[in-house]
């Protein structure tokens, strides 16, 4: 086992979580509903919604054809570089932001968006290129673990600079650190090696993904576990994206302070991801799943009524332990249904719903945030996405 290349590996996960902590979950969401849009009545809410929607929408519909560009091309490195470097550009370029420029920031956000997501596809694609077969759970969980450092370092930087009130510069260091953090993978992965044409391969990925779907869908417990998934990680993702507004808009939250509390959050779910890997073993992952389920509605039907911030901090903590829980033991129970060889196609499938389900909560939250002028309604629909996902689970009671 190449120990560079494993480490060069883990660190992009380093590297990419400034994006996702500080772009796509606390500061930027804040800065863009409320300094660009400027979130009277939910106008900014909407555009939110629309922009992590659409960026998604895009992302499912198209990561079947990167997958296949990945596996097949032999260009993986080469997309790797593109893509990353299109997201460092369109988030050094949110610094040029101005109030009222809606369209721009929605733009920017989008393109950004998109090009981190494509690039997470070809950076897991090197994972079983470069780690032994009996280390992969292990390599994936250390670029895991190194994610939440990178999350929390980042928004340390960011909460420094927003003291400061330098908005830009936050922009600016987001895009510096995920491009410095990203160089290693460069240097130490696998030379590219051409194998088929660009567009041969992503057709072929197309079609892989869409077979293993249909083939798939027949398998009635698949089916229903692959519908309550789509529901559930739909309110998970939903909640990621809306939470630092909420907490802002709603009950009150400075930028500091959320800061500060997305640093806790990250604490909390990596704690509750190793202390409930555990129970995953005992109970099983559907009973964990079941649990997790209940306690994502307890904390979306008490955001609904929550006003305090220590109350909010509470359910904050608690949704944080169920987030690294949920996701595990989703994957942990979805593991039961493939048979023997069958990993990578179930997998993808697997992979494309959960791309597929950061589309209609963030949309429904927005539209419903924006005709009611109230947040608070909007949460609602995230509970309707658990319930929904807990019944379906529920059917599952003999598998």
């Amino acid at each position: 086992m190449d120990r560079k290349k494993i480490f060069s590996w883990c660190l992009f996960d380093f590297a990419n979580s400034s994006y996702s902590a500080v772009i796509a979950s606390v500061i930027f969401p804040i800065y863009y509903t409320a300094k660009i849009v400027g979130d009277s009545s939910g106008l900014g809410d909407l555009w939110w919604g629309r922009a992590v929607s659409l960026s998604m929408l895009i992302v499912a519909l198209t990561s079947p054809l990167l997958g296949g560009i990945a596996d097949f091309s032999g260009i993986r490195k080469r997309m790797l570089f593109v893509f990353v470097s299109i997201c460092v550009v369109c988030v050094a370029s949110l610094s040029t932001l101005k109030e009222g420029q809606i369209i721009r920031g929605f733009m920017l956000f989008v393109l950004a968006n998109i090009a981190m997501e494509w690039s997470v596809i070809f950076y897991n694609s090197f994972l079983p290129v470069i780690t032994p077969t009996n280390y992969l759970g292990r390599v994936s969980s250390w670029g895991f673990g190194i994610g939440y450092l990178g999350s929390i370092v980042s928004l340390l930087i960011g909460l420094y600079l927003v003291q400061k009130g330098h908005y830009g510069l936050v922009w600016i260091s987001v895009s510096l650190f995920f491009f410095i953090f990203s160089l290693p993978v460069f240097f130490m992965m696998p030379k590219d090696e051409r194998k088929e044409h660009f567009f041969q391969s992503a057709i072929k990925g197309m079609r892989y993904i869409i077979d293993n779907f249909k083939r798939l869908w027949m398998v009635g417990p698949v089916r229903v576990f692959l519908i309550a998934y789509f529901l559930y990680i739909d309110g998970v993702n939903t909640v990621i994206v809306f939470s630092s507004i909420y907490a802002s808009v709603t009950v009150g939250f400075s930028a500091n302070e959320l800061v500060l509390l997305f640093i806790f959050v990250q604490f909390t779910a990596f704690m509750g991801s190793f202390v409930f890997a555990r129970f995953t073993d005992i109970w099983g992952p559907r009973r964990v799943i079941e649990l997790s389920l209940v306690l994502w509605s307890a904390v979306s039907s008490g955001a609904f009524f929550v006003d305090s911030k220590r109350d909010f901090f509470i359910l904050a903590s608690l949704a944080g332990v169920g987030l690294g829980t949920i996701q595990a033991s989703s994957r942990a129970y979805f593991s039961k249904f493939i048979p023997y060889g069958k990993q990578s196609e179930y997998f993808g499938v697997y992979s494309m719903v959960g791309k597929s389900s950061s589309i209609l909560g963030p949309f429904l939250f927005g539209v419903i945030s924006s005709l009611t002028g109230s947040q608070r309604y909007a949460i609602l629909i995230v509970l309707l996405f658990f319930i929904s996902g807990l019944l379906l689970i529920r059917r599952l009671h003999n598998t």
